[in-house]
């Protein structure tokens, strides 16, 4: 457990540094983005790495609450275990696939082999719908320095993004790298669904973590896999032991514990307490006067 805690955590610092290290790439539209990737092609690079090597080291964590809540359950269905190993590792070869996809797609908008399906012509006309919808204060504020009128610097950046989003589709590892990423998206949705619902039956976790580990989970299907971050930060502190109160009772008794229902709960918390404990009875009297003296008491 004590192996699978760090990893946990480890793995979430990767993956925060993946962001931090990403967040250097500036611009408003993908011309401008492409732009700066080229420029920092190597932290592009490092983003992927990182990436990678955190989703890697989430499969400890999510293999040992699987199996847990498996010796606990008999309902719970071991050949699950490959979609619990391969939802992480999806998400690492899209990170890395994602990364050479996109610092290709840079070489070659910068190199100026990257084509435009926008033409000059539909560009203005979107530049002249635009000025009569914001005016044209507005307008000369979002496209103003460099030669030329606001028109014309619209329409160039209108075709230039055309080209820069046609090399990222056009990017060799690009189709890869979606493919990888949606199905590791839906692995992780059904992996964490499906084992946190389980931890949660088997008193594993507790019924608000469960709960939010399934809710993550659906959220990672958004394209919002950075918030299931949240629930793997409980679950290494978990493994660790370093929660407040510590592990749930299930984790040492090595069977399920099922946390009480709500109404459990409030009819527990309800009932009246016990009243004064009644005298041992002497063993020398006859069955029948020790009924006798109960009832007169």
């Amino acid at each position: 457990m004590r192996p699978a805690g760090v990893a946990t955590l480890v793995g979430v610092a990767l993956l925060i540094a993946s962001i931090v290290a990403i967040n250097k790439i500036g611009g408003e539209g993908n011309a401008e983005i492409l732009r700066s990737v080229n420029e920092q092609a190597s932290s592009v690079t490092v983003s992927g790495i990182l990436e990678a090597a955190g989703f890697v080291l989430l499969v400890a964590p999510l293999v040992l609450l699987f199996r847990a809540a498996q010796a606990r359950s008999d309902r719970v269905r071991g050949q699950l275990i490959g979609l619990i190993v391969a939802a992480p590792l999806f998400l690492a070869v899209s990170g890395v696939l994602n990364g050479l996809a996109t610092n290709d797609a840079a070489s070659a908008f910068v190199a100026g082999e990257a084509k435009s399906t926008l033409t000059a012509k539909e560009a203005a006309s979107e530049c002249r719908a635009q000025l009569k919808e914001k005016g044209a204060k507005d307008f000369g504020s979002e496209f103003e320095g460099g030669g030329g009128s606001a028109l014309s610097r619209c329409a160039s950046t209108k075709v230039a993004d055309d080209e820069a989003t046609n090399a990222l589709s056009e990017a060799g590892p690009q189709g890869f790298a979606t493919g990888f990423a949606l199905g590791g998206r839906l692995g992780l949705a059904a992996a964490l669904v499906y084992t946190c619902l389980f931890a949660m039956r088997t008193g594993l976790l507790s019924r608000f973590w469960g709960s939010l580990g399934m809710a993550l989970g659906v959220a990672a299907l958004l394209l919002l896999v950075q918030f299931t971050l949240i629930f793997f930060i409980y679950l290494g502190l978990l493994l660790l032991g370093w929660v407040p109160g510590g592990r749930p009772p299930a984790w040492a008794s090595g069977e399920a514990i099922p946390w009480p229902s709500p109404g459990e709960k409030a009819a527990a918390d309800l009932s009246p307490p016990s009243s004064e404990p009644e005298e041992p009875a002497d063993p020398a009297l006859p069955a029948g006067e020790r009924r006798k003296r109960k009832q007169r008491d």
